[in-house]
């Protein structure tokens, strides 16, 4: 399974039997101007969208008819099974930016977690529903979702054995959030990565958890 970080919150996931999977896909332009990162252009077969605001739900300049999956509750597409858990895009139980959904799914026997724009730690029912992961992808900005020490808690909480930043201030970003260095900072086993795209094998897994920092791929 191939890992490629387009920008943002926007991830290509492309198994070994070719199926492409896109998350969180954002607005080029969006809000202003200030999401700079390029277009989207993959052909993907599924979109998770974790909610519908243009940095993590912008679906109608997507290429090929893919499914789209957006709320929560258990869904296969093309053989792979989805759960996604509903949470909140803040820690008032939506009051603040609504409803967010988390999706986790098993690609090449490696279980993958996108975290959308969580806005809280998990509670124990959330964590259990979505279970331990292999690969987490968090937010890791703060202002509009969790910051680093809360995203560490929730690797903590979900036994994560990769942790890939996203939603982080770049310079292809202009919103009010936290670069990752405070993320990274005084963690160890962080790998930082020229590239926007890793190999990930269930049988090459790390014993220890790893954080892993791609560059954005647009």
């Amino acid at each position: 399974m191939k890992i490629k970080w387009l920008g943002h919150s926007s991830f290509l996931i492309t198994a070994e039997n070719g199926t492409k999977i896109l998350t969180d896909p954002y607005e080029p332009g969006g809000f202003g101007g200030s999401i700079r990162y390029g277009p989207i252009t993959e052909h993907v077969q599924i979109v998770t969208s974790s909610h519908e605001h243009a940095d993590h739900g912008h679906l109608k300049d997507l290429s090929g008819e893919p499914v789209i999956l957006r709320n929560a509750g258990s869904f296969v597409a093309e053989g792979i099974t989805f759960e996604g858990v509903h949470t909140f895009h803040d820690a008032k139980q939506g009051a603040e930016r609504g409803s967010n959904v988390v999706f986790a799914f098993v690609v090449d026997g490696v279980k993958v977690c996108h975290l959308g724009d969580l806005g809280h730690v998990l509670s124990g029912d959330q964590a259990a529903r979505i279970g331990a992961v292999d690969v987490l992808l968090t937010p890791v900005g703060g202002f509009f979702t969790i910051g680093s020490d809360e995203a560490w808690k929730v690797a903590e909480q979900l036994a994560a054995k990769i942790v890939i930043p996203m939603h982080f201030k770049t310079p292809k970003i202009e919103f009010p959030i936290a670069g990752v260095d405070d993320f990274l900072a005084d963690k160890p086993n962080v790998k930082k990565f020229h590239e926007s795209q890793i190999e990930v094998k269930n049988t090459e897994l790390p014993a220890e958890r790893q954080i892993v920092v791609l560059q954005p791929a647009l």
